[in-house]
């Protein structure tokens, strides 16, 4: 099974660009947290190179800015290739089957976190007062229930 979920912080905006048949492909890369601290305290991040194809490809070039917050699916793709000077390089990179943005965008359509904080993408958002459902009781049934 060859299966990747990450969660982290684009580190600049995704490069789209599109194949000789018109195929839409973008390339960014997701600077995610390690769960825990080394030595000095600090907490260390791996920078994960990530590929998405098509559609979604475009949506993430349109949506998605440098230190967004988003969680990605996908699966481990290693490629090799000669470059110019006849060497082989081997690349290891996510293919990203899904994506969801973790954070909503405020008016100006900023982030409302500093975008280079890598290291406190952890820490939960700010409470917010836009939620609708907080001060008010609602009203429902047991017949209003699935279960």
């Amino acid at each position: 099974m060859n299966k990747v979920v990450l969660v982290g912080r684009l580190t600049k905006d995704p490069d789209l660009r599109y194949t000789n048949t018109g195929l839409a492909v973008a390339t960014f890369t997701l600077a995610v947290n390690h769960n825990f601290t080394n030595q000095s305290g600090n907490r260390e991040v791996d920078f994960i190179n990530c590929v998405i194809w098509r559609k979604q490809a475009e949506n993430i070039a349109n949506f998605a800015k440098k230190g967004s917050l988003m969680g990605i699916t996908g699966r481990i793709q290693t490629r090799n290739y000669d470059n110019q000077q006849g060497q082989k390089v081997f690349v290891t990179e996510v293919l990203v089957e899904n994506f969801q943005m973790l954070e909503p965008r405020n008016s100006t359509g900023q982030r409302s976190q500093n975008p280079n904080n890598f290291k406190n993408s952890n820490q939960a958002p700010a409470a917010s007062n836009s939620d609708p459902f907080s001060g008010s009781q609602i009203d429902i049934s047991d017949d209003d229930l699935p279960f």
